[in-house]
C-alpha cells in the first residue's frame, strides 16, 4: 500500500526525474528500507556458478548503473544485485527524454545508451558501500569506440572490476549502442570471448581466484542466432548466460502513443518472448551451462515460469518499478515452493 501511494506521486514526474528521486529516497531510508515490504520469508538459498546466493531473486542491471545505491538497494531481500552497465570512461548517454512509461501495458521503453560515471568511479562506489552480498557488474563499450575495437572497452572494464565483483556480465545486447548486437554475431562473439576469457585467465592468476563470466543476450534471436551462441558459450567455458535484454520488437504495445519511440521495450509485454528465448537457450544447452531469466517477470507466476523454462536464477527490474520491494517477496516465496 505505501509504495503504491508512492508509485502515484513518482509516475506524475519525468520517468528519469522520478526514477533518481526513487534511488534517492531509498538511500536516505538506509536500513529502514527492509520495512517496505519484500516479507520475511528469505526464500530459499541457491548453489549457483560457484556463488552461494541467499535466494535466487536479484535485480537486473540499469537500475543503479554507478553502483550509488548499493547498500540501500541490498537491505530489500534481494538474493543478489547487478549494477552497470559500465564503460571505460564517463558518458552521458542519449539525449532526452529516454525513457518513456506505458502504465497501460505496465512495460517502459528506454534508449538511456549506457550513460554512467565510468569504470572507475564506479569501482570507488562498490569500494565505499558496506554491502557483502553477492554483487555483479555489468560492462560495455563507449557510444564512440569502433565496433570492431569492441573488445579493448570490454577488457578495460574486466581489469577495473574483477577484484570488486562477484561475477561479471559481458553485455552484447543493449539495443541503445550503434552497432552493439553486432557483437551476437558467430564471427564477432567467438574473437570477443575468446578475448575476455583469456584476460579472465590471467586475472584469476594474479587475484588467485577465478570471477564467473556471464553473457547478456537479447530477446530478438532466431533459432540459428540461439543455436551458434548456445555452442560459443560451451567451447568458450562461459559460466552462465542471463536471457534476455529488452527488446526492439513493438507487436505487443500496438497503438500506444509511444509505439514507436526507439529503444528497449521492457516489463509485462516482454515475458512471453524472453522466456521462450530462454527456453530456447536451455534446450539448445541441454544444463551445461546456467541461465539467468530476466524480462517481465510481474508476479510470483511469472518468476516461476522463468524457473520452470530452465533458470536457476531470475532478475527484476521494470515490474520491481511497478510493483515495488513487494514483488521481491513474492517471487521469493514462488520460488521456495
Amino acid at each position: 500500500m505505501l509504495y503504491s501511494l508512492a508509485r502515484t506521486a513518482l509516475f506524475r514526474l519525468d520517468p528519469e526525474v522520478a526514477h533518481d528521486l526513487s534511488l534517492k529516497s531509498l538511500s536516505a531510508l538506509g536500513a529502514s528500507a527492509a520495512l517496505l515490504g519484500a516479507g520475511a520469508d528469505h526464500g530459499a538459498p541457491v548453489r549457483a556458478i560457484g556463488l552461494e546466493f541467499p535466494n535466487a531473486v536479484g535485480l537486473a542491471a540499469g537500475l543503479d548503473k554507478n553502483g550509488e545505491y548499493i547498500d540501500a538497494l541490498g537491505a530489500l531481500g534481494f538474493g543478489f544485485l547487478e549494477i552497470g552497465t559500465v564503460t571505460p570512461r564517463p558518458q552521458p548517454g542519449n539525449p532526452r527524454p529516454r525513457l518513456f512509461r506505458l502504465p497501460e501495458h505496465e512495460a517502459i521503453i528506454n534508449r538511456m545508451g549506457f550513460n554512467n560515471v565510468g569504470v572507475e568511479q564506479l569501482v570507488r562506489n562498490v569500494e565505499r558501500a558496506a554491502f557483502r552480498g553477492v554483487l555483479g557488474i555489468n560492462i560495455g563499450k563507449n557510444f564512440d569506440t569502433p565496433i570492431e575495437r569492441a573488445a579493448d572497452d570490454y577488457l578495460a572494464c574486466l581489469d577495473g572490476v574483477y577484484d570488486k565483483a562477484s561475477y561479471v556480465v559481458v553485455n552484447i545486447s543493449s539495443p541503445n549502442t550503434k552497432n552493439l548486437r553486432d557483437l551476437q554475431s558467430t564471427e564477432a562473439l567467438d574473437s570477443l570471448l575468446s578475448a575476455v576469457m583469456a584476460r579472465r585467465a590471467a586475472l584469476a592468476r594474479r587475484y588467485g581466484r577465478t570471477r564467473p563470466l556471464l553473457l547478456k543476450v537479447a530477446p530478438d534471436l532466431d533459432r540459428s542466432q540461439i543455436d551458434a551462441i548456445a555452442k560459443l558459450v560451451v567451447k568458450h567455458a562461459v559460466d552462465a548466460i542471463i536471457a534476455t535484454n529488452t527488446t526492439v520488437a513493438r507487436e505487443a504495445v500496438k497503438g500506444h502513443r509511444h509505439e514507436l519511440e526507439a529503444g528497449g521495450l521492457s516489463g509485462r509485454p516482454l515475458l512471453a518472448a524472453s522466456t521462450d528465448v530462454l527456453h530456447r537457450f536451455a534446450r539448445a544447452l541441454g544444463g551445461r551451462v546456467p541461465l539467468v531469466g530476466v524480462g517481465g517477470i510481474h508476479s510470483g507466476e511469472d518468476a516461476r515460469a522463468k524457473v520452470d523454462a530452465g533458470a536457476t536464477l531470475v532478475q527484476l527490474y521494470t515490474g520491481f518499478i511497478y510493483r515495488g520491494p513487494a514483488l521481491i517477496g513474492e517471487a521469493r516465496r514462488a520460488l521456495k515452493k
